[in-house]
């Protein structure tokens, strides 16, 4: 592989684009500059690399220390984990995961994880964390994921849509927002519009109002926050515009102001993304600030017909995944943050889902695989609004798109 391919075999990439705080040196700024000198050691040793071993294809993707450290933690969780983290979330990260690396699963598994999801299901409606707990939108979101993940009607069958349905009705507010909780927060996160599109069960009632709330949460800045009136951040905006795009609805919010935003979050000497405006690079940004790209891709391309010709999304795929395979792949598997962090299943499932993203584009009429390094870097493509492989996707919306809505089975009865 030619040295020139890669960003940091650049004479002058480092003078150009690291940190540059005009002497006015500030807490952040020095933060900045530690995180920079960290990625400057490992893109050092990475280059001296490819210097020395001519016959290596570098960067690789450590598939079977990730499997390792993912298939462990799935079978084995840790009392610190079962005390901090919600399961059904860390069965669904874990799960994309080995979807991603296209990594298959046993029948026997398949069944065994359907039924422990099934216990996360509340009485009336809803999913929580773990058994016994209380129906959380979060946990909601993540079980049905992964129920689509394990892609077996046996799994499908376990959603209750009729109370599924029931409880994000109690979540909803006035203004169309949802609550996380009962008595909880409500946020812009689109757990309920995801849910509701993959299981079918949307109707007027249930998102009256919300894209015109979702669009209140946009910002001066183009990103969207949690809430009206707060700061954007990258998790938010990729929720925003997500939820828009179930709802038909990406037409009422600033696209370009959100796709200038965005451009911006994409960090110019680590090649990774930040959360929010004057942060440092974080490795689960990789798919909520990249994932948000084929969304915003579609949006332009139905306004303008020149974006149809494109053949990438719009920030520096190679970058992201230059970051991604360089700095964030933990010793003995899994994906960090960024230098110097313990690996997690969170950070873990979204590094690799902003990878598949920087993989792959499919735009318009053409289609492209952008991979650096090893061939069997290559991941499964991960659909841009439910973050689940795509064949997954098809197949859950062949089956629940075939059932009626719960409140239309309810009537026929009475009738």
């Amino acid at each position: 592989m030619e040295l020139h391919n890669f960003r940091c075999c650049d004479a002058n990439f480092e003078k150009n684009n690291r940190n540059n705080d005009d002497g006015l040196s500030t807490f952040s700024s020095e933060e900045q500059v530690e995180v920079e000198e960290s990625v400057t050691k490992l893109l050092t040793n990475f280059k001296h690399r490819l210097e020395v071993d001519t016959e290596c294809i570098l960067p690789v993707l450590h598939r079977e220390e990730h499997v390792a450290f993912l298939r462990k933690g799935l079978s084995n969780l840790s009392a610190s984990y079962e005390v901090c983290l919600d399961l059904a979330d860390h069965v669904c990260y874990g799960y994309t995961c080995l979807e991603l690396l296209d990594e298959p699963l046993s029948d026997e598994t398949i069944t065994q994880v359907a039924q422990f999801l099934g216990k996360c299901q509340c009485p009336d409606g809803g999913f929580a964390g773990g058994p016994g707990q209380e129906a959380h939108l979060a946990p909601t979101y993540a079980a049905v994921n992964a129920l689509c993940i394990l892609g077996t009607e046996e799994s499908y069958r376990i959603i209750d849509r009729e109370t599924l349905y029931d409880f994000l009705m109690r979540m909803r507010t006035s203004h169309g927002s949802f609550k996380m909780h009962k008595g909880g927060e409500e946020d812009i996160r689109a757990y309920a519009a995801s849910v509701a599109r993959l299981t079918n069960i949307i109707t007027p009632q249930l998102f009256d109002g919300t894209p015109e709330w979702i669009v209140r949460c946009q910002t001066y800045e183009g990103g969207f926050a949690g809430c009206p009136a707060m700061e954007a951040h990258g998790g938010y905006s990729f929720c925003g515009i997500a939820a828009l795009t179930l709802l038909s609805k990406t037409n009422l919010c600033d696209i370009k102001n959100l796709l200038r935003w965005t451009v911006k979050r994409q960090m110019r000497y680590e090649g990774g993304f930040q959360g929010r405006t004057n942060k440092l690079v974080d490795g689960c940004y990789s798919f909520w600030q990249g994932g948000a790209f084929p969304l915003i891709h579609m949006v332009l391309s139905l306004q303008d017909d020149a974006a149809l010709s494109a053949e990438h999304w719009l920030f520096n795929q190679k970058a992201l995944q230059e970051y991604i395979l360089v700095c964030c792949q933990f010793p003995g598997g899994g994906l960090i943050d960024k230098p110097g962090r313990v690996r997690d299943y969170y950070h873990t499932s979204y590094c690799l889902s902003g990878l598949s993203v920087a993989q792959h584009f499919a735009g318009g009429k053409l289609s492209h695989v952008y991979n650096i390094g090893h061939e069997n870097n290559i991941l499964r493509p991960t659909h841009p609004v439910y973050n689940v492989c795509v064949e997954k996707i098809v197949h859950a919306d062949l089956y629940f798109r075939q059932l009626p809505h719960p409140k239309q089975s309810e009537n026929c009865a009475k009738k």
